[in-house]
C-alpha cells in the first residue's frame, strides 16, 4: 500500500493588497512516498504561493494541509518550525550557503539546529550525504570557493541531512547551465530510485518536468493536470 506523505484539500488563498484577489482556488492533491513530482505553470499562476503553504511557512489559507498524516492548521508556529526542520528539505534557485563556512559545516547546520544527534554523528552523516552526491572531496573547502553547480549539490546534501519526508524545490535548476541542470536532475532521480526519497519541484523547465514521475500543472490558481 502506498504511503501518503503530503495531502492538501481545497487549499484556497487570497491576497488583499489593495483589493481582494483569489490566488489559489480549491487546490487538492496528494503525494505518496518515493514520487518525483514537478509543479509547473506560467509565472503568476500560484506555484510559489502554493509551495510556501505546503512548506508550512504561510499559515493564512483556507482548506486542509496534512504532512505525514498530521493536520498542519492547528499547529503553533514553533510546532510548524519543528515540522519544517524534521520532515521537509528545501532546495532553492539560489543555494543560500554561508560562504564563510566550510561545505561540511553548511551541510551540518540544519541537523545541529534539530539537535537529534551528537555533533560527531551529524558530521559523519553529513560526510555520507556528500559522498552520495559525489562531492566528498569538497568537505573542507569554504563554500565561497566552489562553483555554482557544486554549491547546488551542497544545498541538496544540506536538504537531505535530517532524512526529510519530502524535499521541496523552488526552481533548483533555474540558475544553472544545461550540464549542471542535468547533474541536479540525475541526483534527484537517484534519490527517488535508491533512497525512495519524495520530491516536489517547482520548475519552468518543461524538459526537466517531463522526465519526472508526474506533472502537476497550474493555471490561474487552479490545478488543471495532476
Amino acid at each position: 500500500m502506498t504511503e501518503t506523505v503530503l495531502k492538501c484539500e481545497e487549499i484556497t488563498k487570497y491576497f488583499y493588497d489593495p483589493i481582494e484577489v483569489k490566488v489559489l482556488d480549491k487546490v487538492s492533491f496528494e503525494i505518496t512516498r518515493g514520487e518525483f513530482i514537478s509543479l509547473v505553470g506560467k509565472s503568476g499562476c500560484g506555484k510559489s504561493t502554493l509551495l510556501y503553504i505546503l512548506s508550512t511557512m504561510d499559515r493564512d489559507y483556507q482548506g486542509n494541509l496534512y504532512i505525514d498524516k498530521q493536520l498542519m492548521g492547528p499547529k503553533t508556529g514553533a510546532e510548524l518550525a519543528q515540522v519544517r526542520n524534521e520532515k521537509i528539505g528545501f532546495v532553492f534557485q539560489f543555494h543560500y550557503l554561508l560562504n564563510e563556512f566550510t561545505v561540511l559545516k553548511n551541510v551540518m547546520l540544519p541537523a545541529l539546529k534539530l539537535k537529534k544527534y551528537s555533533e560527531e554523528e551529524i558530521e559523519a552523516r553529513a560526510i555520507k550525504k556528500l559522498e552520495v552526491l559525489g562531492i566528498r572531496d569538497l568537505a573542507l573547502r569554504n563554500a565561497g570557493q566552489i562553483s555554482g553547480g557544486q554549491k547546488q549539490r551542497v544545498a541538496i546534501a544540506r536538504a537531505l541531512i535530517n532524512d526529510p519526508l519530502i524535499i521541496m524545490g523552488d526552481e533548483p535548476t533555474g540558475n544553472l547551465d544545461l550540464k549542471n541542470s542535468q547533474i541536479v536532475f540525475d541526483i534527484f532521480k537517484q534519490l527517488t530510485e535508491e533512497l525512495n526519497q519524495t520530491l516536489l519541484i517547482v520548475t519552468h523547465d518543461m524538459s526537466f518536468a517531463e522526465r519526472t514521475h508526474r506533472i502537476i500543472e497550474m493555471e490561474d490558481g487552479r490545478i488543471i493536470r495532476s
